[in-house]
């Protein structure tokens, strides 16, 4: 089997209202291109009806992988598996809802290949005129709070580094998600502070994106979190215990 041009991951937890939608419309969209895909949904310990629908997939013959965690470990560790267990030359990251639209990915893998980036990054922040359904204002302004805090402790200079939707070289890629710590929703940082620390360039460019209500973010418990695994991240560092070596 050649090396796939593109790999698809799809971290995913309770997902069966959305995910198949999501992965016809991620079949259709690559139906007619002249590349190979490789597409891999990480289960991360679901306990609904999603592993079920996606053996039935599997039986129906659809090219996927399933990947599943034998418990939930996070979306961060998931990401993380996927992308190392990922074949092909570039690696997309992508939410299960789709929020930023699979046809967003044209664009991102035609700046990737286009550019020295190692990483081209999707962003709300950008243009906001690009947004069709916003978040409700407080996660609105609690996201451009956190990204504030993200610029200040890494030096990352990127509008928005939380959305879901993200597309990589493959070895740099392998090299910074194998340094990852950061398991739960705060990993992207971490990611992007690793390939910048290596040396690597990063790219920012705007996504169309929809929100979705059934987002799987607490904004209270989980932005807490994040917050102290950005100050453990800097306090690594800043004891020379280095996460980008």
């Amino acid at each position: 089997m050649s090396q796939p041009f593109l790999s698809i991951v799809i971290p995913a937890y309770n997902e069966a209202l959305r995910i198949g939608e999501s992965l016809e419309s991620i079949r259709r969209h690559f139906a007619g291109k002249s590349y190979e895909i490789e597409l891999i949904v990480v289960d991360d310990g679901s306990t609904d009806a999603m592993p079920a629908l996606l053996d039935r997939v599997q039986r129906d013959g659809a090219a996927i992988r399933v990947l599943r965690n034998p418990r939930n470990r996070g979306k961060g560790y998931s990401v993380r598996r996927g992308v190392l267990e990922a074949q092909g030359r570039y690696i997309l990251f992508t939410d299960a809802d789709l929020s930023a639209p699979i046809e967003e990915a044209d664009r991102l893998l035609a700046a990737l290949e286009s550019s020295d980036a190692d990483v081209v990054v999707g962003s709300r922040a950008l243009d906001r005129s690009r947004i069709g359904v916003h978040q409700p204002w407080w996660r609105e302004v609690g996201g451009i709070v956190f990204n504030r805090i993200v610029q200040l402790l890494t030096g990352l200079k990127l509008r928005d580094t939380q959305c879901g939707f993200k597309i990589f070289r493959a070895e740099p890629a392998r090299k910074a998600f194998t340094a990852q710590r950061v398991v739960g929703f705060g990993f992207d940082p971490e990611i992007l502070f690793l390939i910048q620390r290596r040396g690597g360039r990063i790219l920012e460019m705007p996504v169309k994106w929809n929100n979705d209500p059934a987002t799987k973010v607490r904004i209270l418990r989980d932005s807490t979190r994040m917050f102290w695994e950005l100050v453990m991240l800097r306090w690594r560092v800043g004891r020379r215990d280095d996460p980008g070596s």
